[in-house]
C-alpha cells in the first residue's frame, strides 16, 4: 500500500541547481517546507547503479538518514533510440569537463554520434525521470516518467537546462528550451513523475 505523506518538511536529494528550481516550481502546491542536500551541507553520494531507480535510491536514503528527514531523489537522462538507449543514466557524464559539466559539449558528442551512425530521421528519443520517496525507516515510494520526442539540429531556445535545446517533444513545434517553464512542466518527464507523486502521496 501506498504511503502518505504526513510531515511537513522533506529534503530534495540533489546538488543540481536546474533540477532543484523545477522542483520547487512542481512542488508549490505541498505546503511543505523543501530543502536541498547541498542546503543542509550534505555531500553527494557517488551514483554506482546502472539504473535510474537505483541511483535515486542511492541519494533519496543518503539524504534521509543524514538529515533524519523524508527525502526525494530524481534520477532522469536522455535515451536515445538510434545510440541503444545511450545516454541513459550516464546522461550528466557525456557533459563532464574538469571545469564542470558542459552540455553544449555534451549535445555536440550527442549529434555527431547520430551522423556517425547515419541514423534515419525523426531520432527519436525520450528523457526519463524517476523519483524516489525515501523514509528514514527505510520506505520508499517511486515513480516514473517519460516524455517521448525527437532530437533536432541546430539546437534551439535558451530555457531550461542540459539537452533541452536539442528535445522537440512529441506533438509541439518548439524545443523544451524554447519553452516557458510552466509550459514545460505541464508535458516533462519530470513533471509527470511529480504529478503521480502528489496524486499518490499527497493528495
Amino acid at each position: 500500500m501506498t504511503r502518505r505523506f504526513t510531515g511537513d518538511r522533506l529534503v530534495i536529494a540533489s546538488h543540481n541547481r536546474g533540477k532543484l528550481e523545477e522542483f520547487a516550481a512542481l512542488l508549490t502546491p505541498l505546503r511543505v517546507a523543501c530543502t536541498s542536500a547541498a542546503d543542509l551541507g550534505l555531500p553527494e553520494p557517488e551514483e554506482t547503479e546502472d539504473n535510474f531507480i537505483g541511483n535515486a535510491r542511492i541519494k533519496a536514503k543518503a539524504a534521509a538518514l543524514a538529515s533524519g528527514l523524508p527525502a526525494l531523489a530524481d534520477d532522469s537522462g536522455l535515451t536515445v533510440d538510434a545510440l541503444g538507449g545511450a545516454p541513459g543514466v550516464y546522461t550528466a557524464d557525456w557533459a563532464f569537463t574538469p571545469q564542470g559539466r558542459d552540455f553544449g559539449m555534451a549535445m555536440e558528442k550527442t549529434w555527431a554520434l547520430l551522423e556517425e551512425a547515419h541514423a534515419p530521421y525523426p531520432r527519436r528519443a525520450q528523457f526519463r525521470c524517476t523519483l524516489l520517496l525515501y523514509w528514514p525507516d527505510g520506505h520508499e515510494e517511486v515513480f516514473e516518467g517519460i516524455a517521448p520526442g525527437q532530437l533536432v539540429w541546430p539546437r534551439r531556445g535558451a530555457e531550461g537546462h542540459g539537452y533541452d535545446p536539442m528535445f522537440q517533444p512529441d506533438g509541439f513545434a518548439e524545443t523544451f528550451a524554447e519553452m516557458d517553464a510552466d509550459r514545460k512542466n505541464a508535458i516533462s518527464h519530470r513533471g509527470k513523475a511529480v504529478d503521480a507523486l502528489l496524486k499518490a502521496c499527497f493528495t
